[in-house]
């Protein structure tokens, strides 16, 4: 098991199988402090993984918390350590598209798979112990989860209410500035940061250069908050 250290009270462990927190895990709990959306308010954190932002959520005084995620072993993962923490927070099995099912809610937060890959297969195998594939593999553009999210979120939020998603810089903010817009929602970019590439972008990288999606040499990408609101 691989744990790591979060913004969250306690430490959050991820099993073997399930996204273990990184950079991309601790602006989005970062941000969801700076701007108070979580306090008070209903909240659903899609593509949960180890449950570390929903986790997040609820200690920032979230009135309730609902998880979701496609791997059965993630859903047991984030409810083990919403136990751990001490925290209350309703874990479902199933796709972000269940969110409906649950809402609408005051605030959604996701950290969705967003990395673009080679879909001949071509770049480098990862080791299993980085995790599972499925994790961030998001289609030749980065966006096979964003644009169906970004299409639905204004369904899954209340009057009010607000989206915090982040993302990497190669897949294609301002289309999800655009696809947010397009939905009624006011989105714009809250936070960003710049992070050395980890194992997965750096098995991408030469693919990414080829594609000229990356400046030869470069191995550190930008990551984006994007906040949307519902009026």
């Amino acid at each position: 098991m691989t744990t790591a250290y979060t913004d969250v009270r306690n430490p959050v462990i991820a099993d073997q199988g399930v996204y273990a927190p990184q950079e991309d895990s601790r602006l989005l709990i970062e941000v969801m402090d700076d701007v108070g959306l979580a306090r008070g308010r209903h909240v659903v954190d899609l593509c949960t993984g180890s449950g570390v932002v929903a986790i997040g959520a609820a200690e920032q005084g979230a009135a309730s918390v609902t998880a979701l995620d496609i791997c059965a072993r993630a859903v047991r993962c984030a409810r083990a350590n919403a136990v751990a923490v001490g925290v209350d927070i309703d874990v479902h099995l199933g796709s972000w598209a269940r969110a409906a099912e649950f809402g609408p809610f005051d605030l959604i937060v996701c950290n969705p798979p967003y990395v673009p890959h080679d879909p001949t297969g071509a770049c480098d195998p990862l080791p299993a112990h980085v995790g599972p594939p499925r994790a961030w593999d998001a289609g030749c553009d980065g966006r096979l989860v964003l644009d169906p999210l970004c299409a639905a979120a204004s369904e899954i939020l209340d009057h009010g209410g607000s989206l915090l998603l982040v993302q990497s810089e190669f897949a294609g903010p301002r289309q999800t500035l655009g696809a947010l817009a397009s939905v009624g929602l006011d989105a714009e970019i809250v936070a960003r940061q710049w992070i050395p590439f980890g194992p997965v972008l750096t098995s991408r990288a030469e693919w990414l250069e080829e594609m000229g999606r990356l400046e030869p040499g470069r191995r550190e990408e930008e990551l984006l908050v994007i906040r949307a609101d519902k009026p």
